[in-house]
């Protein structure tokens, strides 16, 4: 009996024994099957690693993955978002397949240009299964980018050049969108501090120098002066860093000249067959469907290469839609073009023999104008007011005060009383963005001035706050600048009120286009002689409010005139700084 009991608890401790020894077996199968441990079973990946986004970046910040673990990527799709020494740049990629594996999360603080951050696999192949780096091979893969840099493998070879920093076109004023590099200031070799001034550039507005922050040498000047239309983040020219050989410069395939030159040259076949080479399947497929050059496009990836979201940016700003394929030319026809663009320029000619009209291009500034102004007219509720104020008082004040050696014109008169009326009507002193209504604490007058190029409006900071014989100064400074076309951004860029003299051209009534943000301008007529009542001579002027609607009352407005109105017919009160009250007080 108790050698069967021994010989049961034998068998039952075998059979334990065996079952514990199999799950064991299957563990172990299934953990490889699962980690991938064996090479043979693991795919290998394509390294994705840290770009360099900007000239001077070194390191970066993920902000952001657009792309998750398993996701399927096609060229010009955004991978990331990666915080620059800059700003916050999209990552695009050029490259097909799945993102396999994420190596690098976000927030992960100031990871070294080339590391490998992700890992990608083809099309097809099991992404899941991918041969994640081992720790050593990571390291040696990161520390391996300091030794092989580009730019000193560049250097040293012969056949290579020196890796630019680009220079693009700049936006300087808020409406910009292309400009004219009226003079090159630097040459070609010449050190560039920051602070430096490369270049006086006509925008929209006026002639606006440009002034760099970038430490260097200017090895290549890309776009010559004079060149029309160039437009913004267009390239221009290209720096290097000091001690580089800046003669040996590489250029970029897509260079800077190539966007406002381009659409003049009617042989489209010779620009685009040099890039067609560097152009991903995606950027390709659109150019052909939307019937585009990539020289039109500006290109924003690396070494000038123009990617999808480029094109996309391109077509969305121009709000194309797609076109059907056009039938592609016989081989003579590049010959009957190439011969085509020689005629064209004729056209230009200022005056035609027998014409009888003499045609003028129409600069950006005036477009932009245009583009204002009816921006304003259409959106804005205009509303008026007129009134007629007797200036005998201001006429007799403004000779006393030439006698005395002080010169100030009747329009510096108006801009002191507008101040001064500004600063008891507050309602007035107000823009209107993004659909509320802000009342600055500042008082900048803007003063309509008119040059060749256009109207112009240089700023008058702190009228209230000056007297008038600075306010007279301000603007003939201001004005002086206008038409040599020298002001700087911040002289025209900004102002709460603008005032519009056209009197001394001998109109005596006008009503003007109100100046957004801006919610008031005043319309200041010439002065006239009438009768008054009793039969006696005085002088007129009559001076007109335009206000929105929106912003300002008609209260507001009427109170906004009377004021200016007491002021310039009893300048007393404006040298007393606008308080009626006091006048009577000392026996004015």
């Amino acid at each position: 009996m108790a050698a069967a009991v021994r010989v049961r608890i034998g068998n039952i401790t075998r059979n334990y024994v065996q079952t514990l020894l199999l799950q064991t077996h299957r563990l172990k199968l299934k953990q490889k099957v699962c980690f991938h441990n064996s090479t043979l079973l693991c795919v290998a990946g394509q390294e994705l690693k840290m770009p360099s986004l900007s000239p001077t970046m070194s390191e970066g910040t993920i902000v952001k993955w657009l792309k998750k673990e398993g996701d399927p990527i096609a060229p010009g799709d955004v991978l990331c978002d990666i915080q620059t020494d800059k700003a916050v740049v999209s990552f695009e990629t050029e490259e097909e397949g799945i993102l396999a594996k994420i190596l690098v999360q976000e927030d992960a603080k100031d990871v070294k240009v080339g590391t490998v951050i992700a890992l990608m696999v083809a099309e097809g192949e099991d992404w899941k299964s991918v041969e994640v780096p081992s720790s050593s091979d990571a390291s040696s893969s990161i520390q391996s980018p300091p030794p092989t840099v580009p730019s000193s493998e560049q250097t040293s070879k012969p056949g290579s050049g020196v890796a630019g920093q680009e220079v693009k076109m700049p936006s300087l004023s808020p409406t910009m969108s292309e400009g004219t590099i009226v003079k090159w200031l630097k040459n070609e070799g010449d050190s560039v501090s920051p602070g430096d001034v490369l270049c006086d550039i006509q925008t929209d507005k006026a002639v606006v120098s440009f002034e760099t922050e970038e430490e260097g040498v200017l090895a290549k000047i890309l776009v010559q002066e004079d060149v029309k239309d160039v437009k913004v983040g267009t390239l221009i020219a290209l720096m290097v860093s000091p001690g580089e050989d800046w003669k040996n410069v590489e250029i970029p395939s897509a260079t800077a000249p190539s966007p406002p030159s381009a659409p003049r040259a009617t042989a489209k076949p010779t620009v685009a067959a040099p890039q067609s080479e560097s152009l991903g399947p995606a950027v390709r497929t659109l150019l052909e469907q939307y019937h585009l050059q990539s020289s039109q496009i500006t290109a924003t990836g690396r070494k000038g290469k123009l990617l999808k979201g480029d094109v996309l940016k391109y077509i969305t700003d121009n709000k194309l839609k797609p076109k059907i394929p056009k039938e592609v030319p016989p081989p003579s026809a590049p010959k009957a073009a190439a011969r085509t663009p020689a005629k064209p320029p004729k056209p230009s000619v200022p005056k035609q023999v027998g014409d009888g009209y003499i045609d003028t291009e129409v600069t950006s500034m005036r477009r932009t104008i245009a583009k204002r102004l009816t921006e304003s007219k259409t959106t804005i509720p205009h509303a008026y007011g007129v009134t007629d104020c007797t200036i005998d008082k201001l006429i007799v004040l403004r000779k006393q005060l030439k006698e005395d050696g002080i010169k100030v014109s009747v329009n510096d008169f108006v801009i002191k009383a507008v101040a001064l009326a500004l600063q008891q009507c507050p309602q007035v002193n107000a823009l209107y963005k993004g659909e509320e209504v802000t009342y600055p604490v500042d008082i900048d007058i803007s003063v309509a001035v008119a040059t060749d190029a256009g109207l112009v409006t240089p700023i008058v900071k702190a009228a209230d706050a000056k007297g008038l014989e600075e306010i007279s100064a301000a603007i003939q400074d201001l004005a002086k600048k206008a038409r040599d076309g020298k002001l700087q951004p911040h002289e025209f860029q900004g102002g709460t009120f603008t005032v519009s003299n056209l009197g001394m051209y001998g109109v005596d009534e006008f009503s003007a286009i109100i100046n957004p943000p801006q919610c008031g301008i005043l319309a200041v007529g010439g002065s006239r002689t009438v009768l008054d009542d009793d039969r006696n001579p005085v002088t007129k002027m009559k001076i007109t409010l335009s206000y929105d609607g929106r912003a300002i009352d008609e209260e507001v407005a009427s109170e906004f005139l009377d004021v200016v109105r007491e002021m310039l017919e009893d300048p007393s009160v404006m040298l007393l700084g606008g308080q009626r009250g006091l006048r009577e007080k000392i026996g004015f």
